[in-house]
């Protein structure tokens, strides 16, 4: 079934096992019931068992930081209280059907067209039901995809979670800053946008340990980047509030093992319309 799947989306089967495993430790962060299934639809990058330990290559190395940013993400959407949600590059992210979503939720997922067909048909045999209203949106990042989330209902006068998970590394830091001008033009004031961030690469850092990884080259190849350690001016410069959060301060609050090397994250709330 992934033989049909973009290089970058089959990665996404690979982060399903890790998220398979995080769910079946007896202290798991969060529980995903649907990643074990996305893993076994497809052949994964990362040579893990659903359930099974990393034992090496990528697994090994992104298992933590897969643990901990789910949980921090799904903290983050709840949290935000916001009637619209936008997840970017869906993917194989289940967040629609496992939590616990208020009355009156819209959550958009806009990803390519084969990767939301394959999530729907595993979500399918699942009986997988959502627990909020969930749009799917096929749109290609790199076209006009505010057009196609505008069609689908999507309403750039309510306050909006972005959520771009595991996306911005493919990037140009070009295209990322595009990508979130298109992001800003669509917030209304009090709208949350969130993804990963780095504040500085060290020649020991997750990125350089990954490319370093004997057969991680078809991953690691596609990494661009994104705003590198920029996030932060770049969101304060376009009408947003940052903040940013390391690995190892959550490491601490949830009670796991910390990794200075490992990204942290960036959330901003948004102040005001002048740029748009």
């Amino acid at each position: 079934m992934t033989e049909s799947l973009p290089a970058v989306s089959v990665t996404a089967v690979g982060v399903a096992a890790l998220r398979a495993y995080e769910s079946r430790r007896p202290d798991r962060l969060f529980d995903d019931p649907y990643a074990a299934a996305f893993h076994a639809a497809g052949s994964s990058l990362l040579p893990v068992a659903p359930g099974e330990t990393p034992q090496g290559g990528l697994g090994a190395l992104f298992a933590r930081q897969v643990a901990i940013r789910t949980r921090f993400y799904d903290d983050y959407l709840l949290a935000a209280g916001c009637a619209q949600v936008v997840v970017l590059a869906a993917g194989l992210d289940a967040r629609a059907f496992r939590l616990g979503w208020p009355p009156g939720v819209r959550l958009f997922e806009l990803d390519l067209p084969e990767v939301l067909a394959f999530k729907d048909e595993v979500l399918a045999r699942q009986d997988a039901v959502p627990s909020c209203e969930r749009v799917v949106v096929p749109a290609d990042l790199r076209g006009d995809w505010a057009a196609a989330l505008r069609a689908a209902g999507f309403d750039p006068g309510v306050p909006t979670a972005w959520l771009a998970e595991g996306l911005l590394v493919y990037l140009s830091r070009e295209d990322a800053g595009k990508l979130l001008s298109t992001v800003t033009e669509l917030s209304a004031p009090g709208s949350r946008v969130s993804f990963e961030h780095r504040s500085a690469e060290t020649r020991d850092g997750l990125l350089a340990r990954a490319k370093a990884t004997p057969g991680a080259e078809r991953v690691t190849r596609l990494w661009q980047g994104g705003l590198g350690g920029g996030a932060p001016e770049w969101l304060r410069g376009h009408g947003w509030a940052p903040t940013v959060v390391s690995h190892a301060e959550l490491a601490v609050e949830y009670d796991r093992p910390g990794d200075e090397t490992l990204d942290g994250f960036v959330t901003a709330v948004r102040q005001s319309s002048t740029f748009r």
